[in-house]
């Protein structure tokens, strides 16, 4: 019993030690300035910068300035996207396998049906954003998605977990009030992940792990959690109504303020 005490603790003390991606940037950033609402290349120039990049080269437009342009359609696969500003612009149905989107400014961004596939998103700031079917399996995902909208979107075997190894300070996959409505999360990593009053109704999370994670009103209502890891997760007020698999979860003995969730 007390080892059980001890890990959950240790479990809580590193979700309240790392930070929300956003929460000191916005701050600072004025949204509304030119430099985040604006655009210095044409899709046109932009379709020249990848017909031009030599085989095997990854694309270089790190730092920017994209915002409005619709880039819907594009192939910008493993292009390097570092603190570029793209906010707002329409990226549905655009390819980016593989894409360096690291402190990437995607604010209001549209990537309904776009692939991003082993994507790395590490510190992108995606409030807002359109994912809706949009295929995120096995991206490295550390980013602000708090109201953005990935219903019936993939994140299989996605990694959205704080890197509690690098040198920097952790960043924590925020996704409050997110809608991930009929999402494929099986196998995603989702420990310590900030799921409060996100929409999770027929999410299959189907051995996704929530070791930590904090699901404080969150709706899963018809979600299935099927082999599950609960370890510290928190259900506080949290709907599990008709939720399947839930007697089959890992560590659900482990879970917090189970007692305080909606069960029917």
């Amino acid at each position: 019993m007390v080892a059980v005490t001890r890990s959950v603790l240790t479990i809580g003390l590193l979700a309240l030690s790392v930070p929300a991606v956003a929460e000191d940037m916005l701050r600072y950033v004025d949204v509304n300035s030119p430099e985040m609402t604006s655009a210095e290349m044409t899709r046109a120039q932009v379709e020249a910068a990848l017909a031009a990049a030599k085989f095997g080269t990854p694309v270089d437009l790190s730092g920017k300035k994209l915002s409005g342009l619709d880039l819907s359609g594009l192939d910008l696969s493993r292009v390097v996207l570092r603190v570029a500003k793209l906010n707002k612009t329409k990226l549905v149905g655009a390819k980016l396998d593989g894409a360096i989107l690291d402190r990437t400014w995607l604010l209001g961004a549209d990537l309904s049906g776009a692939s991003l596939k082993a994507a790395n998103v590490f510190g992108a700031q995606m409030q807002h954003a359109k994912l809706e079917r949009a295929d995120l399996s096995g991206a490295r995902i550390a980013a602000d998605l708090s109201d953005a909208s990935l219903v019936g979107a993939s994140l299989a075997d996605a990694n959205l977990t704080p890197d509690m190894r690098s040198r920097m300070a952790p960043r924590r996959t925020v996704l409050r009030s997110a809608n991930l409505e009929g999402a494929n999360l099986r196998g995603a990593n989702l420990a310590r992940v900030d799921l409060e009053f996100t929409a999770l109704k027929r999410a299959d999370l189907t051995g996704a792990s929530l070791v930590g994670a904090s699901l404080d009103g969150a709706d899963l209502s018809g979600a299935t959690l099927a082999d599950a890891d609960l370890s510290g997760a928190d259900f506080n007020s949290a709907k599990l109504i008709a939720a399947a698999g839930l007697e089959r979860a890992r560590n659900l003995d482990k879970a917090q303020n189970l007692q305080r969730a909606v069960r029917q």
